[in-house]
């Protein structure tokens, strides 16, 4: 019980519960446990809390022994018993694999420092709009850092580096490329929260990430370009990022977590914008248009909100891998919405980054 329980008056809370001996047993809070209830014999049918003072009685710490299976392991992941931490996962997935192609056409009305803060104004606007209404409280002190992570990673940092890259690089060469951010995101995650995968998870993993390395060196001849160099930095950033708002989104909602972290960024974007529209030209087209609104509403707001929502049901290492596909995601939406041609070997590729993708998703982490 937390400590300010302690501090009221004597509450009652009545367990019943069926066990070998099918005896009824009684906790009262403040008092040592009695009887002796251990968690492994005792299946939970029903509890009913009843308190002789006003206020709800906090029974975070009997959420262990009243179902186990409703408490985070050990390791911070909850159980995944539903698909439904996977399904949001890859919805973020699919709103990431957009990001490329989106900003190739915010680059047709906007310069590159330009569609970076206008884009991450925007978000905060919104984000900022969704903590009013909700009237959410302002976070603790102690996880402002771990947002600041959040914001120089995702908010800042990918989407400036990405945005440079694609100043040089086609975005089907910066969507393979950025294929490795599974990797990078699970190493960040292993350091971070000292979790350690299953051997299979990694090989899966790796034989991934190879596939995805060969596809881009077959596609682009194995140069490396100033392009490249901007892509392997948003990596670093882009994992330490997803790794660090993965753990806020176990203590607080996922769209709080992208919300406040687009706050803490908005003085900054909002005066970047006022100085990049005034050095950059703007051409306003409606390729352009859609562009920004979608890298600032669909991929910054709405993407990082159910990707913590799934990382935080189903581990930051699965749901890393699930961006595997992303990719192959980008390539198609290259070819649909940009004309680009695609590669005779994306279909082989794609069998077998899926197949990768269901072997970590199976793999104990």
């Amino acid at each position: 019980m937390r400590a300010q329980d302690s501090a009221t008056a004597a509450r009652t809370i009545a367990v019943t519960a069926t066990g070998d001996s099918g005896t009824d047993h009684g906790i009262r809070a403040g008092s040592a446990p009695t009887a002796g209830i251990r968690t492994g014999d005792v299946t939970a049918r029903s509890a009913t809390l009843a308190t002789d003072t006003t206020g709800p009685i906090d029974t975070t710490d009997l959420a262990g022994a009243v179902n186990p299976t409703d408490a985070a392991d050990a390791t911070g992941s909850r159980p995944d018993p539903l698909p439904r931490g996977t399904l949001l996962a890859g919805l973020g997935v699919v709103a990431f694999s957009l990001t490329f192609p989106s900003t190739v056409w915010g680059l047709e009305s906007f310069g590159p420092w330009s569609l970076v803060a206008v884009r991450s104004t925007l978000a905060a606007l919104v984000a900022g709009a969704f903590l009013l209404v909700g009237r959410v409280p302002l976070p603790e002190r102690r996880h402002w850092a771990g947002l600041a992570v959040v914001a120089g990673g995702v908010v800042i940092g990918f989407p400036l580096l990405t945005t440079l890259a694609l100043q040089t690089s086609t975005t089907s060469h910066a969507a393979v490329v950025v294929g490795l951010l599974p990797l990078t995101t699970a190493a960040f995650a292993a350091v971070r929260t000292g979790r350690r995968p299953s051997r299979t998870f990694w090989f899966a993993a790796v034989s991934g990430a190879v596939v995805v390395i060969v596809f881009t060196l077959q596609q682009s001849g194995g140069a490396v370009s100033r392009g490249d160099l901007y892509l392997f930095g948003a990596l670093l950033v882009c994992a330490a990022g997803y790794t660090e708002g993965g753990r806020l989104a176990r203590l607080m909602p996922g769209w709080q977590v992208i919300g406040w972290a687009l706050i803490l960024c908005l003085p900054l974007m909002a005066a970047g914008s006022a100085v990049a529209l005034t050095l950059e030209p703007v051409r306003l087209n409606a390729h352009g248009v859609i562009g920004l609104a979608w890298v600032a509403v669909g991929s910054t707001f709405f993407g990082l909100y159910v990707w913590y929502r799934g990382m935080a049901a189903i581990g930051i290492p699965k749901a890393s891998q699930l961006q595997l596909a992303q990719p192959l995601l980008t390539l198609f939406w290259s070819v649909f919405l940009l004309g680009e041609t695609l590669p005779l070997a994306a279909p082989i590729a794609a069998v077998a980054v899926l197949v990768c993708i269901a072997v970590t998703q199976r793999a104990q982490s």
